[in-house]
């Protein structure tokens, strides 16, 4: 999270914490619905990424994702339960880094609380699949661009701002941190 632009003014910077960071997070992710969920792997200063869909956003920021047993994730996970957290809403805002902690459970409540019908795609078995884990991603810190005012009003400044030859910037930026949260 350091590439923070040093030159943007402050009035497009907001820095959030606590219960401000959860509920951008949860904005923004339930926008984008899906993201590139990042483990590390056994070589220093790699990663694997995969896209995953986030079944929940709480309102203390975690992020719920239902995944097999049995995958390559699981396992990384299990090694180490940091992760990163890419996601985009659309072309021009609602981008999101997160960096969290995983936890990984067998909670049957929260399997069918988590469970789609499409997901019978992964898990062939339905919502009784044995292979069913969920994760919690605890956010611990994160990195946010998004639009003040929202996507029309940032799309007719961009807009104008093309037809007169001007900058007139709409964006929003800022660092997310979070409270440690206790294990599941």
């Amino acid at each position: 999270m350091d590439s923070i632009n040093r030159n943007q003014p402050e009035q497009n910077r907001a820095d959030l914490s606590g219960a401000e960071a959860a509920h951008k997070v949860k904005d923004l992710a339930e926008r984008a619905e899906s993201c590139f969920f990042c483990t590390e792997v056994v070589t220093p200063g790699s990663s694997r990424a995969r896209p995953m869909a986030v079944q929940q956003v709480d309102e203390q920021g975690n992020l719920w994702f239902l995944s097999a047993s049995d995958s390559h994730k699981n396992e990384e996970v299990e090694r180490d339960p940091v992760v990163h957290l890419y996601f985009q809403a659309n072309a021009h805002s609602g981008f999101l880094s997160l960096t969290g902690t995983v936890h990984t459970s067998r909670d049957r409540a929260k399997i069918e609380e988590l469970w789609k019908p499409i997901m019978k795609t992964w898990f062939t078995e339905g919502v009784d699949d044995p292979r069913i884990t969920v994760l919690r991603v605890s956010p611990t810190d994160g990195y946010y661009w998004d639009t003040k005012h929202g996507r029309a009003v940032a799309g007719l400044k961009m807009l104008v701002g093309a037809a007169i030859g001007k900058t007139l910037d709409d964006s929003i930026e800022g660092t997310l941190s979070f409270p440690r949260t206790p294990g599941w």
